[in-house]
Order: structure tokens, then C-alpha cells, then sequence
């Protein structure tokens, strides 16, 4: 911490640098998020120093931080409701597959039981086959 006493003015300057810098990820002291007590190690300042003495600092970072916050927010609720109707389109999507294999199953098994059946009348003995020379309607 800093020990000398300096001008009001130049203070509330060097807090303002310091919050700049932290937003802008220039930390001296690799700071990452805003906070008032970031801000105080970033000026070599106590945070109490902030709280009494530059409440208009204080407020400043604390509307950043209210700001940063409801962005956040909102950026999640937004790839929230992106996320549901993804997932909605995915629900409706399944449903066409399932009806889809209902019904290949089904056109399946007709396929099985009618190949068993030729089979059946082709390894019979005295069943022969008639080729149809005409088209099927």
C-alpha cells in the first residue's frame, strides 16, 4: 500500500486508470475481475480508502458491476431459449423417426414373411414357378 498522501484530484484519477485498466485486461497485478478491492491493490490503496473518502468510485464500480452482471444474465437466458428450441425441433425430429421405424418394421416383417413363403414353394419338390409375362397393376 501506498503510504504517501496525495491530492484528492490525482487520486481519483489514478483509481479511474485503475479500473481501465483492469476492464481492459492491463492489470499490474494480473487483476481479472472488477471489484473495489481489485481496484485498491491495482491503485496501491486500501478498499476502505475507496469506500470513504471516493464513494463516487465505489458507485462507479459497483454500476459495472451490476452491468456486467445483467449481461450475463442475459446472455445465458438467451442461449437458454436458443438451447429449448433446439431441443424442441430435436423432440419433434425423434417423433418422425420413431413413426418412420413403426412403419419400416412393419413393411420388414411383410418382406420376411413373404420370402419365407417363396422359399417355402421354391425347395418344394412338386410346386414349379410361373413366370408372368404380363405387367403387375
Amino acid at each position: 500500500m501506498n503510504l504517501t498522501k496525495k491530492p484528492a484530484a490525482v487520486r481519483e484519477k489514478e483509481l479511474r486508470l485503475a479500473i481501465l485498466r483492469i476492464e481492459h485486461g492491463r492489470s499490474k497485478f494480473q487483476q481479472q475481475k472488477l471489484s473495489i478491492s481489485s481496484v485498491a491493490r491495482e491503485a496501491e490503496v486500501s478498499p476502505a480508502l475507496i469506500h470513504n473518502h471516493y464513494p463516487k468510485i465505489a458507485e462507479v464500480i459497483r454500476t459495472k458491476l451490476l452491468k456486467s452482471g445483467r449481461a450475463q444474465l442475459e446472455k445465458k437466458q438467451c442461449a437458454l431459449r436458443n438451447m429449448r428450441e433446439d431441443m424442441k425441433k430435436t423432440i419433434e425430429d425423434l417423433k418422425i423417426a420413431r413413426v418412420q421405424i413403426d412403419s419400416l418394421v412393419s413393411i420388414n416383417e411383410k418382406l420376411l414373411l413373404e420370402n419365407r413363403m417363396l422359399r417355402n414353394v421354391v425347395t418344394t419338390p412338386n410346386v414349379s414357378v410361373l413366370i408372368s409375362t404380363s405387367k403387375p397393376s
